[in-house]
């Protein structure tokens, strides 16, 4: 047996070493070969035995190799000098400059792979960046290491877990595959695949993930979530959920800190409180005052009801009050159906606190056959059903009985109520002018009622929405003119309008676009068409 000292030689005869084969290397390669070579710098001892074990030196006692920069150190290792590899053993330690430490309890590195493969209490330090795993494999090119048993990462700002990960201090960039999760003071992120900067603290969505925090969660499957000021951006139809709202939406920015979030396409905003659902293809929602806005194809949907409200408008603005009430406006171009009441105008604002509909700019409802406008409509709805329609300063209503003949109210002041979502009763006052159309049992009209007076109350009959009783006082002027006498002149009080045209017939037909002309143009059809009326009892 041959034993060989690091102190000393022994003395045996001296094997013979054939002289290698000259090959013209650059400096370059020389170098970068040398860096790649694992040389042993100390040991407390040194053994070799030929014959049992030629391939490997037996090393113990403070060993120390280096490979280029990096410097390891253990209690006793295996070297293989012709494989350029080595066991470790004890205090297994890899140093890098003075940003990278490994540690852990056994080693295995092989010079042909250039891979480290460190076993038992691993623990990998980078600066402030710490990961903690029982078995890595650490590869000197491309300086990466990664653990497939399960481990964990830790920096200054967050936790990750996973079975899976991959970790580069070159460019401080992680991999997670496989139950991972990410832990922070304000959020807990759980997924399959992430991808982590340990030094924006950014983390990159790859597969289906869920963030949960104590006001809410985040739903993507693909964006990117910054763990400094918790901001995340969202893509392919991402959810947010805060409090009572969900946001749905193809892209979502949203900053948590701050209760901010823009959406856009397809936005689906959905107030579970209030079941309330805005649509659009872009949003924003402001969690402080718990407002929302909708443009672009805006819809809302009032789901509280009984019978459902569509509503849409160019803009759909919603926020919460002191009061805990809620207050909504629809801007421009305002359209909306519900089964038992439609509607038109320019601008709309709705407050939940007294359950009222206020419509401004040339506003038209419709209830069955009767139709009315005034400069502002107020609308007062109980649970399920419209309770009653206010119409001050200046209002119009009328019922259509035949292609040419409408029962007409105005005045300047009107009070519409409603049972059962049916027109009951409806009282005016100031300058009352009406038209009227008696009928006969059998339907036929006996001729034109015009008159005036102060005030007017009539009942109508639900079933049939015909009217039932009317009343008019203090002093009635009027007069009735036979059918045969009728002329087209008086059969539309002055400021008759008749707006079928553009009247919502169901909830797809709101975002239909309707041009001013179109209700006067239709008014004009039906003058011209009232002189051509035969003068014959109907």
């Amino acid at each position: 047996m041959m034993m060989v000292s690091i102190w000393g030689r022994a003395k045996q005869t001296p094997i013979p070493v054939q002289p290698p084969i000259p090959i013209n290397k650059t400096e370059i390669e020389v170098a970068a070969e040398d860096s790649k070579k694992v040389v042993l710098d100390y040991a407390d001892s040194l053994m070799f035995d030929q014959r049992i074990n030629p391939d490997y030196q037996i090393l113990k006692g403070n060993v120390k190799f280096h490979r280029g920069g990096m410097l390891m150190f253990c209690d006793s290792a295996y070297f293989y000098d012709k494989t350029n590899s080595m066991d470790a053993f004890g205090n297994v330690r890899m140093e890098q400059g003075d940003t990278l430490f490994v540690f852990s309890d056994l080693m295995y590195y092989d010079g042909i792979a250039e891979e480290a493969r460190l076993r038992s209490n691993v623990i990998l330090q980078n600066r402030d960046v710490t990961l903690i795993t029982d078995s890595l494999n650490y590869e000197l090119e491309p300086n990466v290491g990664y653990y497939f048993t399960g481990g964990r990462i830790v920096d200054s700002q967050n936790e990750l877990e996973s079975v899976y990960g991959e970790y580069c201090p070159d460019t401080k960039e992680a991999i997670f595959y496989y139950e991972v999760t990410l832990t922070n003071e304000k959020a807990k992120l759980y997924t399959d695949t992430l991808i982590y900067n340990t030094s924006t603290h950014i983390a990159q969505i790859e597969s289906p993930t869920e963030i949960l925090s104590d006001s809410g969660k985040i739903v993507s499957r693909k964006g990117w979530y910054n763990t400094n000021n918790n901001r995340t951006a969202l893509y392919e139809r991402s959810l947010v959920q805060h409090n009572s709202y969900h946001l749905t939406g193809d892209t979502i920015f949203y900053d948590r800190d701050n209760g901010f979030g823009n959406v856009y396409g397809s936005v689906f905003m959905q107030d579970t409180l209030h079941n309330v659902i805005l649509k659009g293809n872009y949003a924003y929602y402001y969690e402080k005052n718990d407002s929302a806005m909708v443009t672009d194809s805006a819809l809302m949907m009032d789901c509280s009801q009984k019978d459902t409200l569509f509503l849409h408008a160019d803009t759909l603005r919603t926020i919460m009050l002191p009061d805990s009430s809620r207050l909504m406006k629809a801007y421009f171009n305002t359209r909306f159906y519900r089964e038992d009441i439609q509607g038109v105008c320019d601008s709309m604002v709705f407050t939940s606190a007294d359950s009222a509909i206020n419509m401004y700019r040339n506003p038209v409802i419709w209830n069955t056959n009767y139709q009315i406008f005034g400069d502002t409509i107020k609308i007062y709805l109980n649970d399920s059903t419209i309770d009653r329609v206010h119409i001050p300063s200046f209002a119009f209503a009328a019922q259509q009985k035949d292609t040419a003949f409408f029962n007409q109210i105005t005045g300047k002041d009107m009070l519409n109520r409603f049972k059962d979502g049916k027109l009951r009763q409806v009282d005016v006052s100031g300058n009352v002018q009406t038209i009227f159309y008696p009928q006969e049992e059998d339907s036929t009209f006996t001729g034109l009622n015009n008159a005036t007076s102060g005030f007017l109350k009539m009942y109508m009959d639900t079933l049939s929405s015909e009217m039932e009783k009317l009343i008019m006082w203090p002093q009635v002027e009027g007069i009735m003119t036979p059918i045969s006498k009728i002329k087209p002149k008086d059969l539309y009080l002055p400021s008759f309008r008749w707006y079928e045209a553009i009247r919502p017939t169901d909830k797809h037909d709101i975002f239909r676009k309707i041009e001013e002309k179109s209700s006067v143009e239709e008014t004009k059809k039906r003058r011209k068409f009232s002189t051509q009326v035969e003068t014959q009892p109907r």
